[in-house]
């Protein structure tokens, strides 16, 4: 694979270490107690470190999108389903939900504008529609939902005890 895109292969673990350091990777401090290695807290995006195809680059922006947002939209999804019970609509506000499933406003406007996105739901401010990425997080909106899209596009995954005669 290195090679493909220009890289020669390390042949060693200095080779290696240097391509880490070159990547950023890895970070490397001489100290008075000798080298001091660490990681940085966030890794480059593969794109910024190799020409990839624009297909390939929008599926992994795609993916790490969904493994951004998923676990939002599940936090509020559980709230609409277990708290609430499936409403038809609700009046509410990004805070409201926010104090209600336990996330940053920032996290619900995201997972609100992707169960939107995903057509399981509809943002009114009165009769009209509202943009779900531009919400106050105080102003009142209407959250309308369609359940039986929700429910015809989404996998449940139930937790709980299958019993002893269920078992695999």
């Amino acid at each position: 694979m290195l090679t493909t895109v220009g890289f020669p292969v390390p042949a060693t673990v200095r080779d290696l270490s240097e391509l880490y350091l070159t990547w950023g990777l890895a970070r490397r401090e001489e100290t008075p107690d000798g080298t001091r290695w660490s990681m940085p807290a966030a890794l480059p995006l593969p794109g910024d470190l190799l020409p990839l195809d624009p297909e390939l680059t929008e599926r992994l922006d795609s993916i790490r999108w969904t493994m951004r947002t998923g676990p939002l939209l599940d936090t509020l999804i559980d709230h609409l389903v277990d708290d609430l019970g499936e409403p038809t609509e609700i009046l509410t506000s990004l805070d409201r939900l926010a104090a209600a499933t336990g996330q940053d406003v920032d996290d619900v406007r995201l997972a609100l504008a992707e169960l939107v996105k995903s057509g399981d739901a509809r943002v009114q401010r009165g009769e009209e529609p509202a943009d779900a990425e531009r919400l106050e997080a105080h102003r009142r909106f209407r959250l309308v939902m369609d359940w039986e899209h929700f429910h015809e596009n989404r996998i449940q995954v139930s937790r709980g005890d299958w019993g002893p005669a269920t078992r695999a």
